[in-house]
């Protein structure tokens, strides 16, 4: 199947997978994600990431430092740049949180470029000014989300009139924070786990990410036991990618997958 065709069909099987009230349980990140955050807030924010994640050190020291979560750190910086400290994207943002170069990167007080694509540096960076953004809107994840990613001058305190795309941002960090607890249908197999270790495929990019989100909540519903997420990329396109641990769970991976009406080229 093309994955024109494919993407008509994961559509289509999202759609079904919404109850006839309206309401969708596995994602309620997309249907409230000011709801979805604030249930972190009060709930999980004292649990342990599910992996052993890049930069580990880097990010404790930042949390502790901040008064901020560790995994809300991880799981900004796994959709900003995938713990890539090389990042930069076409916005002229830079290393692992995505540094805003040069005007977030001054008002934080980095003068240097070159500054920026030092992880620790970096890190300590995103997290005061995620700090900061939270302080600006009462502690609330959903609102400073919104404001790191489109700038406090376009997010309102009130919360009205949110841009779809800072609201869209919100509701990607939160699949990335699941992803970072080991939750939804990925088993949770432990903190010592190297996320590094994990194999990477990638299916498919889009232009578009309801396109991206659409083809992993067809594929996901076809295909149960799927290790699938999706990321924005520095070129602007958003990839869907295949997560594995070993040969043995890439061959599962692919069966699945091929059953779904989707073959992967091994």
């Amino acid at each position: 199947m093309s994955v024109q065709g494919y993407l008509v069909l994961a559509v289509a099987v999202a759609l079904l997978a919404v109850r006839a009230d309206g309401s969708n349980a596995a994602v309620s990140s997309e249907t409230d994600p000011a709801g979805a955050w604030q249930n972190y807030l009060d709930n999980d924010t004292d649990l342990e990431p599910g992996y052993r994640f890049p930069h580990a050190t880097c990010f404790r020291t930042a949390a502790l430092a901040y008064g901020l979560p560790n995994t809300l750190l991880l799981a900004v910086a796994r959709g900003e740049s995938d713990f890539n400290e090389s990042a930069r994207s076409r916005a002229n943002a830079h290393g692992v949180m995505q540094i805003l170069w040069p005007v977030t990167a001054n008002h934080l007080g980095i003068y240097r470029l070159s500054e920026l694509y030092d992880p620790c540096t970096n890190i300590d960076a995103g997290a005061r000014y995620l700090k900061e953004m939270l302080a600006r809107y009462d502690d609330d994840i959903y609102l400073a989300l919104a404001a790191y990613n489109y700038g406090p001058e376009r997010i309102r305190a009130d919360g009205k009139d949110i841009p779809s795309g800072a609201a869209w941002y919100s509701s990607y960090i939160f699949r990335h924070l699941n992803y970072v607890l080991g939750d939804g249908q990925r088993e949770r197999i432990g903190g010592e786990h190297l996320y590094s270790a994990m194999g990477r495929s990638t299916l498919v990019s889009f232009g578009e990410p309801y396109r991206a989100a659409a083809f992993v909540a067809g594929l996901e519903q076809r295909a149960p036991g799927l290790r699938l997420d999706w990321f924005r990329k520095e070129t602007g396109k958003f990839s869907v990618v295949l997560i594995y641990e070993d040969r043995e769970d890439f061959d599962r991976s692919a069966g699945l997958l091929h059953h779904a009406g989707f073959r992967l080229d091994k």
